[in-house]
């Protein structure tokens, strides 16, 4: 619907992975390069993790759209919940194998025949293994042993395992896991995009559309999208789906932050909000009486976080347009130090003094708007301050 109204090509917040939106943050930059060390090591495995939502499905899809099949076979296994004798039929299948037998043992030396053809025929074999953290500790190790294949002193078999954070803390604590661990040679994990991120990255996924500037959006709109919903990009794909479908509905060409606020409070109402908004974690208690108030604090210590971070990238965006108007009031005075006499000429005068004065009120208005962010923040702070001081953190962080 909102397509049509805003001239776009295609929706361009959509909820599934595409690699014609990939969109490189910092934290998805540094990612690539460490597939980029991991794939030229031809060898071992690469294990990246993140929240749900922060990319890993969507860094893959790019990854495989760049990768050359003459050179590299891939087989891709999203996993459910899985144990060493499946891991097996299902990485088989995933390779395009028939296992007649339908024995493990069957698996296993269908996988190694294509393994050493693919490499007679010049071909690296890679499996990407997604949604790892559910695959059983006896599936992974089995993982392990099929990287054990090789032909002469060169592996037949790389592996890349993805998952979310819970699959990180398995790798590193269990201890049947220890000869896997030995063998991964790169590892990132997908943190969310900073509060500067989040604008580059809408407009970067509506120019993929076609977006020509309608909407345009307040500056504040973007640092309260990452407030909202933490820098995570599928939660800002939700939201922005929301978001647009007002301004489309409401027939706005601008979107503000009241549109923002409202979109969240139909999240709200409809207790979709959780689908978009951080959650805090449990917090442990020594007594179930304790418990309640401990969440409760940790909850308004995240809000005046995030409430913080939302203010700060408010005020760097207002710093740099200051700095932008006080280049403009200093090309319009040297134009004026360099401009020939006007002769008596008054309306010359009276514009260039009228163009002087319009960007002096608008520094000064600037001025006044960063000294209120400002105040807003040291207000913040110190709130923050008395109430560590007071004690309430420490009981929280218990």
């Amino acid at each position: 619907m909102f397509e049509d109204f805003y001239g776009l090509r295609a929706r361009p917040f959509q909820l599934t992975p595409d690699p014609a939106f990939y969109f490189e943050s910092a934290t998805h930059r540094k990612a690539l390069s460490y597939l980029g060390y991991g794939l030229a090591q031809g060898e071992g495995f690469v294990v990246i993790t993140g929240e749900v939502g922060a990319g890993k499905s969507t860094l893959v899809a790019h990854l495989m759209a760049t990768i050359d099949p003459a050179q590299l076979t891939v087989g891709l296994v999203v996993t459910s919940a899985l144990d060493g004798e499946e891991i097996v039929h299902v990485v088989a299948q995933e390779f395009g194998l028939h296992v007649a037998g339908h024995d493990k043992a069957s698996a296993l030396g269908a996988i190694e025949a294509f393994l050493h053809a693919e490499a007679r025929a010049g071909r690296r074999c890679l499996l990407i293994v997604d949604e790892a953290q559910n695959l059983a500790v006896s599936a992974i190790e089995e993982l392990r042993m099929l990287s054990n294949f090789q032909l002469g002193a060169h592996p037949l078999l790389q592996t890349l395992l993805l998952g979310q954070p819970e699959f990180r803390a398995t790798l590193l604590e269990s201890p049947e896991l220890e000869q896997l661990r030995q063998r991964v040679i790169a590892t990132h994990h997908l943190t969310a995009m900073t509060a500067r991120e989040v604008q580059p990255y809408v407009e970067h996924r509506l120019a993929c559309v076609g977006w020509q500037g309608q909407p345009a959006f307040d500056d504040q709109v973007h640092a309260e999208i990452h407030a909202a919903t933490g820098g995570i990009p599928r939660r800002i794909n939700q939201v922005l789906n929301r978001l647009l479908l007002l301004g489309a509905v409401e027939q706005k060409t601008r979107i503000d932050a009241a549109m923002l606020r409202e979109v969240l409070g139909e999240l709200d109402d409809d207790g979709a909000i959780a689908l978009v908004s951080p959650q805090p974690k449990a917090v442990a208690a020594a007594t179930p009486f304790a418990a309640a108030p401990a969440t409760a604090t940790a909850i308004d210590t995240a809000a005046t976080a995030a409430m913080i971070e939302a203010a700060l990238a408010h005020r760097d965006m207002q710093i740099d347009e200051l700095q932008r108007a006080i280049l403009e009031l200093a090309a319009v005075a040297d134009d004026a130090r360099h401009a020939p006499a006007p002769h008596g000429d008054g309306a010359a005068v009276a514009v260039l003094q009228e163009q002087l004065a319009q960007a002096q009120a608008q520094v000064a208005g600037l001025e006044a708007r960063v000294a209120e962010q400002e105040a807003t923040l040291r207000h913040m702070l110190t709130m923050l301050i008395e109430w560590f001081e007071g004690g309430e953190g420490h009981r929280a962080a218990a």
